[in-house]
């Protein structure tokens, strides 16, 4: 039986806990995972599952429905960087997705581009998550994406 009861972990804990999540997913199916001791280009881990092709994944956690987002200047959209994004509802099992970050190139209502022109928040992708955006997360589960990674090969 899987505990589900989030709201006994703090903030750090939740984000440690979908790093590991999100590691042990990509490692059941095969995946090497490679962990940089200090998280400071944006990047949480790197996987491969053949010697030619790596892929740099940022892991996002969330409680519920909400914004996530990722600077651009850290997060620089390319084909071989992906988001995965762990979502923690209440006495529910996470939910998981990866995202490839040129998916951003096409924003929409989830994948949003903020540029702040003049304010001082600096630019960032967004991920506008809410339950009237949530179907258009759902191309995006783990499942549909590995399987799509594994197809055309990494």
């Amino acid at each position: 039986m899987t505990n589900c009861d989030w709201t006994r972990l703090n903030a750090l804990q939740i984000g440690r806990y979908a790093e590991y999540y999100a590691k042990m997913e990509f490692a059941s199916y095969g995946f090497e995972i490679y962990t940089s001791e200090v998280d400071d280009h944006g990047i949480d881990f790197v996987t491969k599952k053949d010697q030619n092709q790596y892929i740099d994944i940022q892991v996002k956690s969330i409680r519920g429905y909400n914004y996530i987002f990722f600077p651009k200047d850290k997060f620089v959209l390319r084909d071989n960087l992906y988001a995965a994004i762990v979502i923690f509802m209440p006495m529910e099992p996470p939910q998981f997705y990866l995202i490839p970050s040129i998916s951003w190139h096409q924003p929409n209502a989830l994948l949003v581009s903020r540029d702040y022109v003049g304010k001082k928040s600096k630019p960032e992708w967004g991920l506008n998550l809410s339950g009237k955006n949530i179907g258009l997360l759902y191309q995006y589960s783990f499942d549909k994406s590995i399987s799509k990674l594994l197809k055309e090969g990494v």
